[in-house]
């Protein structure tokens, strides 16, 4: 089933999609992902768009801005129909060229969005962190105080303090809340306890009354520049190396985790990577998306680790940008990217990349009204249970077999997330919805040609592959909803969506295995696409090799 290598696979596929962008001179729109409710909606992140004054660009990335790159961003975000985007600082390389000041082509490189009703909110970055650029942000970008016409529909500004009014902010947008932490030089000039290294430390209760004061059915994200630990950089959001005020560094931690904030995202190191993060004591911890980047350069891992991070994926020397899509209490992120245009590894572009191509790498998420299970290398699954309303989805059988590591040879353990919800009543589901996140094979892109790994083409070339270890799934049914219809030729059965979102079987998505129905319990030596129901337990179950939307619901053999 699994009979090559994901890097084998990218060695010897062709440039494909790629070369027709280089040749057609513009990006390629990425599929959307479909609304799942009417209440659903989406938002866009973006990262680090510097580039190179000195750099030849033939116009296209002026003011050391990566316009050209930001122009392709503004397409898909259009093209997703987000309703805001959120980058998270280093808006450009330097604050003037030659005299004139470079901020204000980031600003206007997001009237695209504008025209379009998409609301733009930055937060600066270390290459715009002086006392000059503080004062000059909130009038480029009013909307980060509520003002001017650009909010579009943003809600609930806040600011900690007068002195960071615009460049620290939060704000609402349905049932989200965002929190966005600005670390540089304020606009009188100060820095706590003299250094802009200290500058998120005297922020971290205004922070915890923010995620701590919304609406409990509401979610919370936590931007950053910096992150908790860097994989390239080793100053972070809290200072300048990873041990640096691990007191208020910690009631950080502990506020996101007690609070249910599962990610803090950040940029800086130039790479798409994810993690969990655990303050000192072990007993907190909250995820860490570190974006892709934006700009002419990338970044290598460095060792430096101090031991409180699982890594979970990592995607080096691309072009990305993520998609969150908010349906009631569930969210999902996408994670596309494109290669950089030149022979994949670390460079430094010295012109705008002729035509993007962004595929599909990574999908995530979580709810609410789920859980979270970690699962390292070689764990089994079977930790994997939760109960929803009156149905209880288990995990039966099935080995975290994946063998990926990060650049640093770290395994990447897998996040198993749970949600919930209401079946349609045209569903004909006897059973709630249950969505089930983490179960694909994880995100390793990298190279390391002095180890031996030397990788060829214009990568990624592809979607990542949505295949999973093979498991068991059960889940239990109401059996007066199902009134007994539970044997062949039809009945209640563990089911799937398709690609138009109507119920399948859940073998029918399988990569290989041959359909098989049991009518009993699972059993140890059953092959992968056997399915069967038990009516004695009232569960419904199916071995599988995917993650997706689950129900027992009504469907013809």
């Amino acid at each position: 089933m699994k009979s090559m290598n994901r890097r084998d696979f990218m060695k010897v596929s062709g440039a494909g999609l790629a070369g027709l962008a280089v040749a057609l001179h513009f990006p390629l729109l990425t599929p959307r992902r479909a609304l799942a409710s009417g209440t659903a909606w989406k938002f866009g992140v973006m990262a680090d768009t510097q580039w190179k004054a000195a750099y030849p660009n033939n116009g296209e990335n002026p003011a050391s801005c990566a316009v050209s790159i930001i122009n392709a961003l503004n397409q898909q975000y259009i093209h997703h129909d987000v309703k805001f985007a959120i980058q998270v600082g280093d808006l450009v390389d330097v604050e003037s060229v030659y005299g004139v000041r470079t901020l204000p082509t980031r600003a206007a490189a997001a009237q695209a969005l504008y025209d379009r009703g998409i609301g733009f909110f930055p937060l600066r970055g270390n290459h715009e962190g002086s006392q000059t650029a503080a004062l000059e942000f909130p009038g480029l970008f009013p909307q980060t105080q509520g003002a001017g016409p650009n909010a579009y529909g943003a809600t609930n500004f806040a600011s900690p303090f007068e002195t960071l009014k615009g460049l620290s902010y939060s704000f609402d947008y349905d049932n989200v809340r965002c929190i966005l932490i600005d670390q540089f030089t304020r606009t009188d000039g100060s820095k706590y306890n003299g250094s802009t290294n200290n500058n998120a430390v005297d922020q971290v209760e205004w922070i915890d009354s923010m995620v701590s004061s919304r609406p409990s059915d509401s979610h919370a994200f936590v931007f950053s520049h910096k992150n908790l630990i860097g994989q390239n950089h080793k100053d972070v959001l809290f200072g300048a190396d990873l041990t640096a005020n691990a007191v208020p560094r910690d009631e950080f931690i502990r506020s996101l985790c007690a609070n249910g904030v599962r990610y803090q995202i950040g940029g800086h190191d130039h790479m798409h990577h994810r993690s969990i993060v655990k303050s000192s004591d072990g007993l907190s911890s909250t995820g860490q998306i570190i974006c892709s980047s934006n700009s002419y350069k990338f970044y290598i891992p460095r060792t430096g680790d101090d031991g409180r991070e699982t890594p979970l994926q990592q995607e080096l020397f691309s072009i990305g940008y993520y998609i969150f899509t908010v349906d009631g209490p569930r969210v999902t992120v996408d994670f596309y990217s494109s290669s950089h245009g030149s022979e994949y590894g670390d460079i430094d572009l010295l012109a705008s990349p002729a035509g993007f191509v962004f595929h599909l790498r990574e999908t995530f998420g979580y709810s609410l009204n789920g859980k979270q299970f970690q699962v390292a290398h070689g764990e089994s699954y079977t930790s994997v249970e939760d109960t929803f309303q009156g149905t209880t989805a288990k995990i039966l059988n099935g080995t975290n077999g994946n063998t990926e590591t990060d650049y640093l040879a770290r395994p990447l353990a897998k996040t198993v997330n749970t949600g919930w919800s209401a079946p349609r009543e045209r569903d004909n589901a006897a059973s709630k919805v249950l969505s089930l996140w983490g179960m694909a094979d994880n995100l390793s892109l990298w190279e390391n040609p002095g180890s031996g790994l030397d990788l060829t083409g214009l990568l990624p070339n592809a979607a990542e592959t949505k295949e999973s270890d093979i498991y068991t799934l059960s889940m239990t049914y109401d059996d007066e909803r199902s009134h007994g219809r539970h044997r062949g030729n039809g009945g209640y059965r563990l089911a799937t969506k398709d690609a138009d979102g109507n119920w399948v079987n859940a073998v029918e998505k399988n990569f290989g295995g041959t359909g098989k129905f049991v009518k009993g319990s699972w059993q140890p030596g059953y092959g992968l696409g056997t399915y069967g129901v038990d009516p004695f337990t009232k569960t419904a179950w199916a071995i599988v090799n995917h993650e997706g939307d689950f129900a027992v619901a009504r469907l013809d053999d």
